[in-house]
């Protein structure tokens, strides 16, 4: 086979896979009919498409639980099963059987939720409801610049309680030249296409607060903008949101930053709590 004819078919594979696909909510709300007996996984599964539904309709959804199948929920199942049929009742196996297959899938499902977040409203950090009052009684009325602010959930979510309130959201907006991410392609409010530093040196005179959620893992973003805050004339505090040493931010950051500590602090982290393997939580710094 020709080289041209043979990346002309791996095209023809790449399509017809991915129309075989099954859309996430797809696959979900298939598992919630057939887990609709097992308030265990049920719960779960009920999480992720309500989240999903309000973002689709541009609210912010509500905190989540640890997306993850309990581990004992297989003796949990039997149990059930035992108590509903008579033993060898085929009906029984067949439900057994039929559940246990499908269960390692719904698994992978609630781990995979981020990254259909990430891919689908270009949502990295999770940004609820109740964390957004929280952060808004934090702030108070006064004037806010949000960095690398992605669609704007933050903003957005600031705007909607406190609606005279100066919230300056910016981002370079480098990530629309993605073709897989869905980050900065669907805005839900203006965004003004400024770098963190610049945005910073733009603003500092008319802000109390900067926001910076989720900087990208191993770039020096962070630090570049925290270096850039403390030698201004202008000294205001960094909410940050991310995984120290983990999924977000460079090292430099994590190292040179000074914590802020107190209940204001833990307050902002009441409802921002994490649902996956990643533990990334609210940071106050200087």
């Amino acid at each position: 086979m020709k080289p041209k004819q043979l990346k002309q078919l791996k095209k023809r594979l790449k399509k017809t896979t991915a129309k075989k696909a099954v859309p996430y909510i797809a696959q979900m709300t298939k598992y919630r009919a057939l887990f609709k007996n097992d308030p265990q996984v049920l719960v779960l599964i009920n999480n992720v498409l309500e989240a999903d539904r309000l973002l689709a309709a541009g609210l912010a959804p509500q905190p989540l639980p640890v997306l993850q199948v309990p581990d004992d929920f297989q003796d949990q199942l039997m149990t059930r099963i035992n108590a509903t049929y008579a033993p060898h009742d085929p009906t029984g196996d067949a439900e057994w059987d039929r559940l246990s297959a499908a269960l390692p899938k719904v698994d992978q499902l609630l781990r995979d939720f981020r990254d259909y977040l990430e891919d689908q409203y270009g949502m990295w950090a999770y940004i609820n409801a109740p964390f957004l009052k929280d952060l808004a009684e934090f702030v108070g009325d006064r004037p806010v610049l949000e960095v690398m602010a992605g669609n704007g959930y933050i903003s957005k979510g600031l705007q909607n309680l406190h609606p005279q309130q100066r919230i300056i959201t910016t981002d370079s907006k480098a990530w629309t030249k993605e073709a897989d991410n869905q980050t900065g392609k669907h805005p839900v409010t203006t965004i003004e296409g400024l770098d963190a530093v610049s945005a910073f040196e733009k603003y500092a005179a008319d802000i109390d607060y900067v926001i910076m959620s989720w900087s990208p893992d191993k770039l020096t973003i962070d630090w570049d903008l925290l270096q850039a805050m403390r030698a201004s004339d202008h000294q205001v505090p960094l909410i940050c949101i991310g995984e120290q040493y983990g999924a977000t931010g460079s090292k430099q950051f994590w190292d040179q930053a000074i914590y802020q500590d107190g209940a204001a602090v833990d307050k902002l982290n009441a409802h921002y709590r994490p649902f996956d393997l990643i533990h990334d939580q609210v940071y106050v710094v200087r």
